[in-house]
């Protein structure tokens, strides 16, 4: 009997162990994805000092295309693995993610950082409304409220006091709408091929649809600045290679919901960004948009996403 109990205690003892472990996993892998999430959110500003020395264009083609050299260094065994399918599939999808950082970045020579952060979280609500409509269901109470918060929350933020739309927030909208379609496309495609394969190719696809536009419209400057250099440098490396690898390595340690809620303080990381390094400060009327927004968002993404098919890729936006 003694010995009975004592495998049991034993059992206990074990079974409490695992599960401290597993939360301090889960702990690390939280805080993990906060970091990708301010190192997305202060690259607002930092991508935004950068266009005055260089074209949007050919800054994303130089930042992705170092991001894609970086990755095939680590992944190189992988590349083998190649193929007719997989490169087809990425160069898809990677163009909705070049549409998405085109728009994005071109919107910020318009705009400020703090209202292309906002706006472009705006894809977490359209996400679940598109695939509503694909699947063509009516939408969730969830996501109908969520859709219509971060509308609000929009028109707060963007129309100015001449009931006029900021010509770059209007670009920053079409910037969420790709990366919701691309969102989509991933968690239609990621299951069925290599993720790391498929992130290459895509990061390889944006870099060489943003040099053939950059070869058409704009000219390369004969030597960078300073604030090129540092934006690279942030953007290229942590912000899209390296937030890559630590999103993949650390998101099977917490839940999809944690996920969720990190991602969305993403725009509250470059608000922060805007005031602290540029000046930049909202109105009441905008910060009323922005809480709007990110009610929105935070409704349609733990609510009304609950039973779409493509939540477990809604995170693969892969950041700024």
């Amino acid at each position: 009997m003694f010995q009975v109990e004592e495998a049991l205690n034993i059992r206990e003892n074990k079974g409490d162990i695992l599960m401290a472990g597993n939360k301090l996993r889960q702990v690390k892998a939280d805080l993990s994805l906060v970091g990708v999430t301010a190192v997305w959110g202060f690259s607002f500003v930092a991508v935004q000092d950068a266009l005055s020395g260089i074209g949007p264009y050919y800054f994303l083609a130089i930042r992705f295309l170092l991001a894609a050299i970086f990755l095939a260094a680590i992944y190189y065994r992988r590349l083998s693995g190649i193929n007719r399918s997989n490169l087809a599939a990425g160069a898809y999808i990677g163009a909705f993610l070049f549409g998405g950082y085109a728009f994005q970045t071109v919107g910020l020579q318009y705009t400020g950082a703090a209202n292309s952060g906002f706006i472009t979280g705006l894809a977490v609500v359209l996400v679940p409304l598109f695939a509503a409509i694909g699947l063509k269901r009516i939408p969730s109470v969830y996501t109908t409220l969520g859709v219509l918060s971060a509308a609000a929350g929009l028109g707060l933020l963007a129309i100015n006091d001449s009931f006029t739309i900021n010509y770059g927030d209007t670009l920053t909208f079409f910037c969420a709408v790709c990366y919701a379609l691309h969102i989509i496309m991933v968690g239609r495609y990621a299951s069925k091929m290599d993720p790391v394969l498929l992130a290459i190719i895509q990061i390889g696809t944006v870099s060489a649809m943003s040099f053939i536009f950059g070869m058409f419209l704009e000219t390369m400057p004969g030597e960078f600045t300073r604030p090129v250099w540092v934006a690279l440098l942030i953007t290229a490396i942590p912000a899209t290679a390296l937030a890559f690898l630590i999103q993949n390595k650390v998101q099977r340690f917490t839940s999809t919901t944690h996920t969720a809620i990190i991602f969305t303080m993403e725009p509250i990381f470059a608000a922060l960004s805007a005031f602290v390094l540029a000046d930049e400060l909202l109105s009441v009327r905008q910060l009323l948009g922005c809480f709007l927004i990110l009610a929105g968002m935070l409704a349609a993404e733990l609510k009304g996403g609950e039973k779409a098919e493509e939540e477990p890729a809604a995170r693969e936006a892969a950041g700024a």
